[in-house]
């Protein structure tokens, strides 16, 4: 019991001296007050049994709290095991947390969850994305049309035309028509959804970077970016639950990754303004697709009442049962959202504070 004295003491001081410094107390008062408290420690210790722990000055709150006494105690038994009494604290090492929960003591074990981890939104064993994203009513999913922002500044032209270019290219390149087999379908979403997620991602390195280098605020934009990458990764993960592309389609995502990575990261360098402006359009042209794929399905020629992959109704909050329509449907609002926030970045200055709350770009 050697380091009860100590302890006791520290803990009056703590918890007693803001009230005792208003009255006047002798020195033989204040011993004796720190005496009843070891004696009450005592008590405890005999009645409990040599391991009770000393009385603490905890407050009666809804969740653990330790005390400063606590602390010390695990950390004086843990340096007395291992040997490193004698170095000075910052020294001395511990044995990791081994413990996941909200309060309790560090010292003893015990490491609190993430701040930004909420259980509610994940389901069970669903691990693959614990980002913030976008989740819809079924009213909203239905009132979402194709829109296009007309360019007037040269930033916006220049994004606008290399769109058309880039999209008659591709069309030509897929075979694009107004009635296509479930496998095309497939096989052009996949592959846009791995181009898709590369401009949040570069554009969130590179301020990122430019933060870290110049050593100043970022204003918030880094997060809505990495969602938006992240948002696009998970439609290219959820549409891979139908199909599992071959060599030759593998080969040619990783050659249009190389090239689209780069050619982004180095126009996004010179230009971010134009660079927005033509994902905010980019983003306009995914909406008229999946708009053309609900036309689609309402007609009955494409995925007539499939289930959508259990992984959406995780990811979206899906009701159970949902088909590839309702999939469909949250797919196109999230393309609505990139549109808008890209073409708000893209009209905004680069440091000004970033309009949109974390995990929170819908369309207003």
């Amino acid at each position: 019991m050697s380091f009860f004295r100590p302890n006791c003491i520290m803990l009056l001081s703590q918890s007693a001296l803001p009230f005792l410094s208003s009255l006047s107390l002798t020195r033989g008062n204040l011993i004796g007050a720190v005496k009843l408290v070891e004696s009450v420690g005592l008590a405890a210790a005999h009645s409990h049994g040599a391991a009770a722990a000393p009385p603490s000055f905890a407050s009666a709150r809804g969740y653990a709290v330790y005390t400063r006494a606590d602390a010390c105690h695990v950390e004086q038994r843990s340096a007395a095991a291992s040997g490193d009494v004698a170095k000075p604290p910052h020294e001395r090492v511990h044995a990791p947390p081994t413990t996941l929960k909200a309060g309790g003591s560090f010292a003893a074990g015990a490491v609190a969850p993430h701040p930004g981890f909420r259980a509610d939104l994940i389901a069970p064993r669903f691990t693959e994305s614990f980002m913030p994203h976008p989740a819809y009513t079924a009213d909203y999913l239905e009132t979402v049309r194709p829109t296009h922002v007309q360019p007037e500044k040269l930033y916006q032209l220049v994004g606008f035309r290399v769109i058309q270019i880039a999209r008659w290219l591709f069309d030509r390149a897929t075979g694009y028509s107004e009635r296509m087999s479930e496998a095309k379908w497939l096989q052009r979403i996949i592959f846009l959804e791995t181009v898709a997620g590369v401009p949040g991602m570069v554009a969130g390195m590179v301020r990122h970077l430019k933060s870290l280098r110049t050593m100043q605020r970022d204003h918030g934009w880094i997060h809505t970016l990495l969602e938006e990458a992240e948002n696009e990764r998970m439609h290219l993960i959820t549409f891979l639950e139908l199909r599992r592309p071959g060599p030759l389609f593998r080969a040619a995502v990783i050659g249009a990754q190389g090239v689209f990575f780069n050619a982004y990261f180095l126009a996004y360098l010179l230009s971010p303004r134009t660079c927005h402006s033509f994902i905010g359009f980019l983003e306009e042209q995914a909406v008229q697709t999946y708009t053309h794929a609900l036309a689609e399905i309402d007609a009955g020629r494409l995925w007539v009442d499939k289930p959508a992959p259990p992984i959406a109704m995780q990811y979206w909050g899906l009701p159970q049962g949902a088909t590839m329509r309702d999939l469909i449907l949250a797919v196109r609002a999230d393309e609505a959202c990139h549109a808008h926030v890209n073409h708000t970045f893209s009209k905004i200055a680069p440091n000004q504070t970033n309009p949109f709350a974390t995990g929170a770009s819908q369309l207003p």
